[in-house]
């Protein structure tokens, strides 16, 4: 039997019309390229199924049939890079901003990529979240000072459209109608499931500056005068968002 090398082998995995390598027999020693097109279809129809359950979303806003075309189209040009499937598609949200076909649904990449950080959290490392008492003992010096750890799971998304209502609305029972607005949001998962949440004004801002290391008085200052910073912290501190609160002490 002739031996077929793995990248043999694969290279005609995704593209149907790729000829069955040389060397595949059946029992009888024949060669069989039917029993490498069933492998094949199999090993597609997998992916293009892991594909409509990182995206639901994306799939039920562009109907299953427009789905299963634009992730047939990605597969073939995108095959996976790992072993580990929850990774699968990671550039799955840049290229439907290249598909000429979906153009007018503008905000369908951030909805991709809302989904797609949802799925990163919730394979993320588990970690304890900090208690916020321990801001309540600081002086406002000491305060401005602290920079916080953020746990693995958190993500942020910004976006010039409301992703967060474009999402609800599609996946969610009895939600209100989007309004026309730019939304950022910050993704956590406090227990087991990933929560996506609607920052305030500037919030964006305020987190990433923290998450970049800068004190969180410096992250104020990057924010700007129009944070809504009572809502931007209250948020932090209930959703699980901070492991850690690093004071001058501790440097």
């Amino acid at each position: 039997m002739t031996q077929i090398s793995q990248s043999t082998f694969s290279a005609g995995l995704l593209d149907a019309d790729f000829p069955a390598p040389p060397g595949l027999t059946n029992a009888a020693g024949e060669h069989s390229p039917r029993r490498y097109a069933v492998y094949r279809n199999n090993v597609f129809m997998s992916l293009r199924d892991a594909l409509g359950e990182a995206f639901p979303a994306v799939k039920k806003l562009i109907g299953e049939t427009n789905f299963n075309n634009v992730a047939s189209d990605f597969l073939r040009s995108n095959p996976p890079s790992s072993p580990l499937m929850m990774y699968y598609g990671a550039g799955f949200p840049e290229y439907l901003e290249n598909v000429p076909q979906l153009s007018h649904i503008g905000y369908l990449p951030d909805i991709a990529r809302l989904e797609q950080a949802m799925r990163h959290a919730y394979h993320a490392e588990d970690v304890t979240p900090a208690d916020p008492s321990a801001l309540s003992h600081m002086s406002e010096a000491a305060l401005l000072a602290t920079k916080f750890v953020f746990a693995p799971s958190v993500h942020i998304i910004k976006s010039p459209w409301p992703i967060l209502s474009l999402y609800n609305f599609t996946m969610l029972p009895n939600q209100p109608k989007p309004q026309r607005r730019a939304e950022d949001i910050l993704i956590t998962r406090p227990e087991f499931d990933p929560q996506p949440h609607a920052l305030p004004d500037e919030g964006a801002v305020l987190v990433e500056s923290l998450i970049k290391g800068m004190t969180f008085g410096q992250a104020i200052e990057q924010a700007g005068e129009t944070l809504q910073l009572e809502l931007a912290l209250s948020l932090l501190l209930t959703s699980g968002a901070v492991t850690q609160f690093i004071t001058n002490e501790e440097t």
